[in-house]
């Protein structure tokens, strides 16, 4: 029997204080009395990527519903329609693009504070918070201060740093932390759930740094193998200034390629059903003035999709960076030979001839000039200027 939380790989200590937390929570529900600090009403979760934060959010909401005590048994009714995104008390906040903005916030601290229709739980689930617009942290802030006695906030966020959520905000907040699970847990996985081959799975989960669903990707799509390979023949590409600015050039329009082939049917739905929905191919004076009223409503649609491409653009782009520092990290490594594994193995002559030709303190230069275009891209500095200054900084040691 699979449970809630068998996709959380490498997790044992945050999934044992989900299971007593959920089990008190259950308690609570019934009217039964529960130690002090066994349930609070908002978490954080945090982690780095493919440490399954928004995977470990969903699972706790499902246990919080489970109908068998909070257990989190994946068989309920109440497991089965949280983990499908249709549970009537539980209510996804998935930012499409940048950020989340106040209005959004306000309306759904608004319908969390209503009883819920279970009897159990109202919970607001908040995929990266840390793109909460001040005025929406604000309104966040105010409904944990003063939560209603049956709702759950529960936040996902890369960090709990200040420059990401406030601090007011975490300290109100149980945090649980999750780490980056091991390639081989990941593997092992791959292997149990998916029917993967052993050696491929070894190879996905160790080329995608122990994220589990980019490991399924690049098992499974050649496009996403192709994606990476090119990432990783960047180093060698850098034999001039001018080549510098090529290759940067050539990785910000693939993240936009990528980007737009991702988002390019969800927005043709989007804008097919809105132009249905304002009278759109209708005959008659009243469709032919809903239609030229729809003006707004339209460019509001354009924004929001693109504000979702440009998102959609950066964590292309972050993906390939990630790669890439991937692979300054085995050239540093393989010249300290320290005992680790290497994340890249099958571009491993490619990094021990770097380990040979640079030396360590210009590697880590290298590898601090990605981590550095990250941040940038982060800081809303346009990709194309940050790229091509981290390529200048590569080629350069």
């Amino acid at each position: 029997m699979r449970d809630v939380f068998a996709d959380l790989v490498g997790q044992d200590e945050p999934v044992e204080t989900l299971r007593r937390a959920a089990g008190a929570a259950a308690r609570v529900a019934a009217g039964e009395p529960v130690a002090s600090g066994a349930m609070t009403h908002a978490w954080i979760f945090t982690g780095p990527p493919g440490s399954g934060r928004s995977l470990a959010a969903r699972a706790f909401a499902a246990a919080l519903q489970c109908e068998r005590d909070g257990s989190g048994c994946g068989e309920c009714h109440g497991c089965h329609t949280v983990l499908g995104k249709t549970h009537a008390d539980v209510r996804f906040v998935v930012p499409e693009g940048l950020s989340i903005g106040v209005g959004e916030m306000r309306a759904l601290v608004l319908r969390a504070a209503t009883a819920p229709s279970g009897g159990r739980w109202q919970v607001v689930v908040i995929e990266d918070a840390d793109r909460l617009t001040e005025a929406a942290g604000n309104a966040l802030l105010k409904a944990i201060e003063e939560p209603p006695p049956r709702t759950v906030f529960l936040l996902s966020t890369p960090s709990t740093h200040p420059d990401d959520i406030s601090v007011t905000i975490r300290s109100r907040c149980r945090v649980v932390a999750l780490r980056q699970p091991p390639a081989d847990a990941v593997a092992a996985a791959l292997v149990a759930r998916d029917g993967m081959a052993s050696d491929t799975a070894a190879w996905a989960a160790a080329a995608a740094q122990g994220d589990i669903t980019r490991a399924r990707l690049l098992a499974a799509d050649a496009e996403a193998r192709s994606r990476r390979e090119a990432v990783l023949a960047v180093p060698k590409r850098l034999t001039g200034v001018g080549a510098c600015f090529d290759v940067a050039a050539t990785l910000v329009a693939a993240a936009k390629a990528e980007a737009a082939a991702s988002v390019a049917e969800p927005d043709a739905a989007e804008r097919s059903a809105l132009e249905q929905a304002l009278g759109a191919g209708g005959t008659g004076r009243g469709a032919a003035g809903a239609m030229r009223g729809s003006a707004g409503q339209l460019k509001d649609l354009e924004k929001r999709q693109k504000s979702r491409a440009t998102r959609a653009q950066r964590d292309a782009l972050d993906r390939a960076l990630v790669d890439l520092a991937g692979f300054y990290r085995d050239v540093l490594i393989t010249a300290l030979r320290a005992p680790v594994a290497v994340v890249h193995g099958d571009v491993a002559a490619q990094s021990g001839a770097a380990a040979r030709k640079w030396t360590p303190e210009s590697t880590l230069r290298r590898l601090e000039a990605v981590l550095a275009c990250r941040e940038s891209i982060n800081q809303n500095v346009k990709p194309e200027i940050a790229v091509e200054a981290m390529m200048l900084n590569l080629w350069k040691g």
